[in-house]
């Protein structure tokens, strides 16, 4: 099938509780008929399906996971997440009555643990009133009313319990629902035919409940929180604008501004949509989209963004781009793409999550068989098997890499960092280099033309002509070109490229003279990738760019041209097969760079500089910034040898680049960073977008993927080794050594913590700023 025929599905998915959930919903939409990738995602209760919609409708999705014993809506169905903020708000006030029913029915257990002489003596002095109730009429009491609390508050649980059964699947809800039932039925049974030794256990089924509802309901709580960059950015944009017609303002709703109307903002606003600035002056804060701290000045013809806070100047303003294609709609969606991918260090997760029930299931059943045998006791066997049930949590498994990735994505955004995935995460914190371009990523990325000489012609500075020779004499019989003729020319090809070198020849032609140069539109533009490129200006054949194009084209270089100054880069011009003219332009190292490149050396990181400008240009900036390693005089594909070369030397190497020229070097290396341009972010290059025009981005970036990692594993750690010490301490498997034995409803406290404590762990990187 074409790559065009696939469409991208993504579906809120209801009812899903800890991975096995995960799996189960995955493993039913991989089992639908035209599907090519599926992601579930557990933080965000969703899955997003990519799918050809000549073979299956949306809405056999619907019905594949609600076979599955969940619920999902179409996204045109509205409310759902409005039904997500109730069904939390509802679990809190669930799990807030059900811990107060519990702590009622284990104060109103107590008489019904009487038979010790001294136990029985305080509780006749401390609570008399309550030794004065017949102990039936207690335990029927306690029967009714967990019976009722078990029925209102926990309908949810065993629902999806029993749906997961019937489905032929398992779930933290099998566990729950099961331990809590064998205790409610064991404790309804010594109700109706009380004996010696028969202890109800109403107080631990309300308990158990309460827990798992209030960990539910402050694991959601805690997930909102997670997710709250992304919700950050989409409160950014107003729902209304100020439109412009005729010279009268009126407010109206966003939808309806189109590309091309004025639109007025004034202090205090913010800008509905990305805009060039047709009146007034101001400055604005871009600190939610890029990082960048510092208010930026903009006046007419500068570029602002949907989003970002006009702070003193009222402006007018041209609409350029709208809803989805806005600067934040692209960072939104990158946001929300990355939040739900998948890391490589979940597959432990994946693989435990698909066995864990089951294993827990027959470790139950094994303490229920050698607690019975060993103790002859049916209630101790009874509690220690609940006790199992309980305590085991696939939950704190299944959030522990997805929080972690979530909250780290978004903090990333805030700074100005955007990964594209779980994966190109993991991969940016195990480094142990990286190659930077030069040109845009160390250094300003806007080169000045200094000098200017053609053949026939003097030599020209910004200041204007001064007499320094001459360049070719020696082809006396070539047509003789004059400055304006060549400049207007070199201009005329240039300005079809995106290269910080054409920008320069066009800035300066058009400041040439009194008035500034104009000309026609060049034809047969082509671009030559790290060499230059070809157009056809006025009926001549032009070449602009590198010593490598020229030979390329077998054109030879003028013998006596002096060399370019140091920190130079010389762009070359030939007309019709034959050298004519060339120009110098100079660029300047950013003012962090140095001090990015020390704090990646700090890191521990190999820093080398890749780049296609000649040795002499490269020289003066690698060593300002510190940099040892200097390849020079690169094209694209000698970039991708570089590349490779490091890696067959057994290093893991990121490249840092503008995303568009070293496209194939940012792929090939582990890690890929580009310098965002504000275009179209999805189709840049790399694995990780820096917003900020700031090298210590790159640091950074790699500081908080290393954090993040750190978390994701101190996650896994917490979550592994809960169970593997949890389930053994509810077993009694050391009882005989330390005497220590888990109640059940202690169990359930301690599930419940189990998930909080990987969620709050990944919450701590929402604070992590970067030390340098």
């Amino acid at each position: 099938m074409a790559e065009s025929t696939r469409e991208t599905l993504t579906l809120p998915v209801v009812g899903m509780t800890c991975a096995s959930c995960q799996h189960h919903v995955e493993q039913a939409l991989r089992a639908t008929g035209g599907v090519d990738d599926v992601r579930v995602d557990l933080m965000a209760h969703r899955a997003s399906i990519v799918f050809d919609p000549a073979v299956t409708a949306p809405e056999q999705f619907v019905a594949a996971i609600r076979n599955a014993g969940y619920d999902a809506v179409l996204p045109r169905e509205n409310g759902v997440a409005a039904h997500a903020e109730d069904a939390n708000a509802d679990a809190m006030r669930k799990a807030a009555a059900t811990l107060a029913a519990g702590a009622a029915a284990m104060l109103l257990a107590m008489p019904l643990d009487a038979g010790h002489g001294a136990y029985d003596s305080f509780l006749a002095q401390a609570l008399p009133w309550l030794c004065a109730i017949p102990v039936s009429a207690l335990r029927w009491f306690l029967l009714a009313t967990t019976l009722a609390v078990v029925a209102w508050a926990g309908r949810g649980i065993y629902l999806s319990a029993v749906r997961a059964l019937r489905h032929g699947t398992t779930n933290m809800n099998t566990l729950v629902s099961l331990g809590t039932s064998v205790a409610f039925l064991y404790s309804a049974y010594a109700t109706v035919w009380p004996a010696p030794g028969r202890h109800v256990y109403f107080d631990a089924v309300l308990l158990i409940l309460g827990f798992l509802l209030l960990g539910k309901a402050l694991e959601a709580r805690a997930k909102r929180r997670a997710l709250g960059a992304l919700d950050s950015l989409s409160r950014l944009r107003p729902a209304t604008a100020r439109r412009r017609l005729d010279g009268v303002e009126t407010v109206v709703p966003l939808a309806e501004i189109r590309p091309g109307d004025s639109i007025a903002v004034l202090p205090g606003e913010r800008f509905p949509v990305d805009a060039t600035i047709l009146e007034g002056r101001t400055t604005v804060d871009e600190s939610m989209l890029t990082g960048e701290a510092t208010p930026l000045a903009r006046e007419a013809g500068g570029r602002v963004l949907a989003g970002s806070l006009n702070y003193d100047g009222a402006v007018l303003c041209r609409a350029e781009s709208l809803g989805e294609e806005t600067m934040l709609a692209q960072i939104a969606r990158m946001v929300d793409q990355a939040q739900g991918s998948r890391a490589p260090m979940e597959r432990l997760a994946d693989a435990a999550s698909a066995v864990f029930v089951p294993v827990v299931l027959a470790l139950a059943a094994v303490t229920f068989v050698v607690w019975l045998a060993a103790t002859r006791s049916l209630a101790l066997a009874l509690a220690n098997t609940v006790a199992v049930l309980v305590i085991a949590c696939p939950c704190a498994m299944g959030l522990a890499v997805p929080a972690a990735l979530t909250v780290a994505v978004g903090r990333g955004a805030q700074l100005g960092v955007l990964f594209k995935g779980g994966e190109a995460l993991e991969r940016l914190a195990h480094l142990d280099a990286v190659a930077l371009d030069k040109t845009g990523t160390l250094t300003v990325g806007k080169p000045v033309l200094e000098t200017m000489q053609g053949r026939g012609t003097r030599e020209v500075g910004i200041g204007g002509p001064s007499d320094q020779g001459t360049m070719g004499r020696r082809d006396q019989e070539a047509e003789a070109w004059n400055e304006r003729d060549l400049l207007r020319m070199a201009a005329a090809a240039e300005e079809r490229s995106n290269h910080p070198l054409a920008h320069a020849v066009v800035a300066f032609a058009r400041a040439y003279g009194p008035e500034g140069l104009r000309w026609e539109p060049a034809e047969e533009v082509r671009i030559l990738p790290g060499r230059g490129l070809s157009a056809r200006v006025e009926g001549h054949e032009c070449l602009l760019g590198n010593e490598a194009l020229f030979s390329e084209f077998f054109i030879p270089l003028p013998a006596d041209v002096t060399a370019p100054h140091p920190g130079v880069t010389r762009l070359w011009m030939a007309v019709d097969g034959k050298p004519a003219a060339y120009f110098d332009a100079r660029d300047a190292l950013r003012p962090d760079a140095a001090a990015a490149v020390a704090s990646l050396r700090r890191a521990g990181l190999r820093v080398q500089m890749l780049t296609g400008d000649s040795a002499a240009a490269a020289a003066p900036i690698a060593r300002e910034a510190g940099i040892d390693a200097v390849e020079a005089g690169l094209d694209p594909a000698g970039k991708l040898q570089r590349i490779r070369a490091l890696q067959q030397n057994g290093l893991r190497v990121a490249m840092v680049g503008d995303g568009i020229n070293d496209a194939a070097a940012l792929a090939t290396a582990e890690a890929g960073i580009a310098m965002g341009s504000g275009a179209d972010l999805a189709q840049e290059a790399g694995d990780v977008l820096l917003l900020r025009a700031q090298p210590m981005a790159i640091p950074a970036a790699l500081a908080l993927a290393r954090q993040t990692v750190r978390v994701m594993r101190q996650n896994l750690g917490w979550a592994v080794g809960y169970n593997l010490v949890g389930i053994p301490l509810a077993a009694g498997v050391f009882y005989p050594a330390f005497h220590i034995l888990l109640t059940p409803w202690l169990a359930a406290a301690a599930m419940a913590l189990s998930s909080i404590c990987v969620l709050a762990n990944s919450l701590r990187l929402r604070g992590w700023n970067f030390a340098g």
